[in-house]
């Protein structure tokens, strides 16, 4: 009996974490991105797009974990890889840093998952930097040249403008 109650809190822990996990990037998509983009769209709308971005992401989620041979635990690693690689880093920049810009995110983003997925391909067990690592470091140069860029671009603007009125 007691094995019974222990598995049923196990896939209860399961499920709960599983239906987290899939909301938490639907609804976040959908509502600083898409929902942004669609201007002129109602409250029913935009369930059914939730929904929609729902549905795609458990499907994707599904065949990522057909497809791959890798354990659950590997598999739950490598999402918070995903994580530490491409949202840290514009995440905290935005909370501490007050030069950090979309831009900058972006730019963070992009870089961080480039540069790990590539050193996830080529990367062997022995290497000194962990892929992650160097998605993290990546990321951090991705976020600052981003968000100094605009910066040093108006302020060269500004400097061309004082010129051509002298």
């Amino acid at each position: 009996m007691a094995q019974v109650i222990f598995f049923g809190a196990l896939l209860s822990a399961v499920m709960s974490c599983s239906s987290a996990t899939l909301l938490a990037p639907s609804v976040a998509l959908s509502e600083n991105v898409l929902k942004p983009l669609l201007h002129q769209v109602n409250d029913s709308e935009f369930l059914r797009l939730m929904r929609m971005v729902l549905v795609a992401f458990a499907s994707l989620v599904l065949v990522i974990a057909l497809w791959s041979d890798a354990t659950i635990y590997k598999l739950v690693v490598s999402t918070y890889k995903v994580t530490l690689v491409a949202a840290f880093i514009p995440l905290f920049a935005g909370l501490y840093w007050k030069r950090a810009t979309a831009q900058g995110a972006c730019c963070a983003i992009v870089t961080g998952l480039a540069s790990w997925l590539l050193l996830e391909l080529v990367s062997q067990p022995t290497d000194v930097w962990p892929p992650q690592l160097v998605g993290l470091l990546v990321a951090g140069v991705g976020m600052l040249v981003g968000s100094l860029l605009p910066s040093l671009t108006a302020q060269h603007k500004a400097n061309l403008s004082k010129v051509e009125g002298d």
